[in-house]
């Protein structure tokens, strides 16, 4: 059976139901997305390189953890549950990672609404070899350098937009 996402409006206000499918081929169905940012203690950024086997943006390097919700979860539980299926890593308590900003991201293919939680750990990390080819922590001055030239998701090149100042602003 294929998984079904909700579908929301602008205010975020569920309205129904596709699948999946559905939802990477039409920009009208607008579904929720809970993405993870890792950084490491020295202020270096995680980053997953997507298998060539996955459906959108194969072989794209991407936030490390990212992941649709399941009706009814939440953008925290979806988070979680995220960083435990892609990195192996089980939190204590979802207040274990902090909210940045939420966003929305609309390309081609499809559309929706992104939270961004942020945690610092430098790992051990366990990511699925069907669905991660590579980890890697990248320097803020790398992932500078790659932004908007393809290397990057579509999504990953917005969020970078907005964790890269807020990350130098910190860092000051």
């Amino acid at each position: 059976m294929s998984e079904m996402l909700e579908i929301v409006n602008e205010r975020g206000e569920v309205v129904g139901t596709a699948s999946r499918s559905e939802c990477h081929r039409n920009p009208e169905l607008t579904h929720c997305t809970a993405h993870v940012v890792v950084w490491s203690s020295s202020g270096q950024l995680l980053l997953q390189k997507r298998s060539v086997n996955k459906d959108m943006f194969p072989g794209k390097w991407d936030t490390a953890v990212g992941g649709h919700l399941e009706p009814g979860e939440s953008y925290e539980a979806a988070a979680a549950r995220e960083l435990e299926e892609e990195l192996g890593i089980g939190l204590a308590s979802v207040d274990e990672i902090r909210h940045l900003f939420d966003m929305s991201v609309r390309h081609q293919m499809e559309s929706e609404r992104v939270r961004v939680f942020r945690i610092i750990h430098d790992g051990p990390f366990f990511p699925p070899a069907q669905e991660i080819e590579e980890l890697r922590f990248w320097s803020v001055e790398a992932l500078t350098r790659h932004m908007n030239n393809g290397t990057f998701t579509p999504g990953l090149d917005a969020e970078l937009a907005r964790i890269l100042p807020q990350q130098d602003a910190a860092n000051r």
